[in-house]
């Protein structure tokens, strides 16, 4: 008999964010690691495949990752054995290299006169140009990350100052990375010349805490400060911070417009607003430019929530809670039976049907991926008694994939890449659908931002910040590299 194929039903309509990564540093006698943990945390959402914390004692780089959630790698005798003032963390979900443990980050890498451990969220586009350049030099790579490439990048890299090795690595790297690093004694952020990726400043207790978004600040109780520039390297030793700007000058910022519309959580701040009154403002534009008859606004929970009482306020109707997300469903693998996925969808969604029977609904969604789990969600609504399903999604439709670190699907397979939006009506099952425009979307984040920042919107647009294949495998690095004499700088 044929093997069956199996799929993830719970996520499987979902954009996947790369990763998130903290860094730590304390006063000489300081617990980083555990800080770390705390930090790791509040950015599950952003990667739960596996998870790693590396830390510096002044004499010892140590590092330790492991695969599963962050409460499933760590035992509290794992951070026993993490000591130090200065530490780096990392959660992941891949987008370059497979989900296994060799992938896992933190990464160490051990160059001529530095050893240094590197977190990274993003993803560089040429990886493997660089690992050629690499294994030129005689320095093998053992796991298929793009993430390694970068590490031993850095630790090799020409120079004796931070402003030299940094220099050198950015003007190597093309496409999007937000890192923390650590040495011994060192706690190092760096941020890509285009911004894609998010990374923060905060103050904690005479130290200093780096994290993808600032939620994670609050966690540990760390003062926002600013976010890293663009291009900035930030150095953080018992001298304080110190602050390096871009090496190489870009045109514009390029910040992931997706962070805004459903990555980050609704409590950190990005480009200096609060996302949630960014999703908030969406819902608002989504209702002006696509207004219906209806009795109820509700929003798929928990990413469309924001937006959804944003549409309710401009439009004056009711919002109210319809969807039950049930918050302890992970991946569950399934046959692809009919049935069996609407069983899926409706065990991670249940309606209520005494608020919904007879109503005719708004119902708001942050984005339609490959449109797996929509018609399901619509259809789920009409069994609860709604009498009509009016969808509305505060993202223009998704025509591209990301190549700067989200995991979505070809081109082929995205709903809208050769559908025109009355087909995905049809599609999904819905009275009618709205799509939030390109410029409805950056009017809405840029509403909130002062001064106006650029923003990458090329999973809408196909316009990329820098040029890409128009295809690239999360698992080119898996191939192996015929090695090349070159002299290491």
């Amino acid at each position: 008999m044929a093997a069956q194929r199996v799929f993830a039903i719970s996520d499987d309509d979902t954009p996947h964010d790369a990763c998130g990564v903290v860094g730590v540093y304390l006063p000489l006698g300081g617990d980083a690691a555990n800080v770390a943990f705390f930090g790791l945390f509040a950015l599950q959402h952003r990667g739960q495949e596996s998870a790693g914390i590396a830390s510096g004692d002044g004499r010892t780089l140590r590092n330790f990752t492991n695969m599963g959630l962050i409460s499933q790698a760590f035992r509290q005798e794992d951070l026993d054995r993490l000591p130090g003032h200065v530490a780096i963390g990392h959660t992941r979900y891949s987008t370059t290299g497979a989900s296994n443990s060799i992938n896992a980050q933190p990464i160490v890498s051990k160059g001529p006169t530095i050893e240094l451990a590197l977190a990274h969220n993003g993803n560089v586009i040429n990886a493997l140009e660089l690992r050629e350049r690499l294994q030129g030099w005689g320095i093998p790579c053992v796991t298929s990350t793009d993430t390694e490439v970068v590490a031993h990048l850095l630790a090799w890299a020409p120079g004796d100052t931070w402003a030299e090795r940094s220099a050198y690595l950015i003007r190597s790297l093309q496409g999007a990375y937000s890192l923390t690093v650590a040495t011994k004694d060192t706690l190092v952020g760096i941020r890509d010349p285009l911004g894609v990726r998010p990374l923060c400043i905060g103050r904690y207790e005479g130290g200093w805490v780096l994290a993808s978004e600032s939620c994670a600040l609050d966690h540990v109780g760390a003062q926002f400060l600013r976010e890293v520039e663009p291009g900035e390297t930030v150095v953080i030793t018992d001298r304080g911070i110190t602050s390096i700007p871009s090496p190489v000058e870009t045109q514009r910022a390029a910040h992931c417009i997706f962070e805004h519309i459903y990555f980050a959580r609704p409590d950190s701040i990005l480009e200096g607003q609060l996302t949630y009154l960014t999703r908030v403002s969406m819902g608002a534009r989504l209702a002006q430019e696509h207004p219906t008859d209806a009795d109820l606004v509700i929003g798929i929970p928990d990413s469309a929530s924001a937006a959804a009482i944003g549409y309710s306020q401009e439009s004056g109707l009711p919002y109210s809670y319809g969807l039950v997300k049930n918050r302890y469903v992970g991946r569950t693998f399934i046959q692809p039976d009919q049935h069996i996925r609407e069983i899926g969808v409706r065990n991670k969604f249940n309606p209520l049907p005494e608020v919904l029977g007879g109503k005719r609904i708004v119902l708001v969604d942050d984005s339609i991926v490959r449109g797996t789990t929509t018609p399901h969600v619509v259809s789920l609504l009409r069994r609860a008694g709604a009498a009509e399903v009016h969808m509305r999604v505060c993202a223009p439709p998704i025509i591209s994939p990301c190549h700067f670190g989200v995991d979505m699907p070809h081109k082929s397979e995205l709903l809208a890449s050769e559908r025109s939006v009355e087909e995905i009506r049809q599609f999904i099952g819905a009275d009618s659908l709205g799509y939030l425009s390109v410029e409805g979307i950056h009017g809405a984040v840029n509403d909130r931002t002062a001064p106006k920042r650029g923003f990458c919107d090329a999973c809408f647009t196909g316009n990329y910040p820098v040029p890409v294949q128009l295809e690239m495998s999360k698992l080119a690095l898996e191939r192996p590299v015929e090695p090349r004499t070159e002299t290491a700088p």
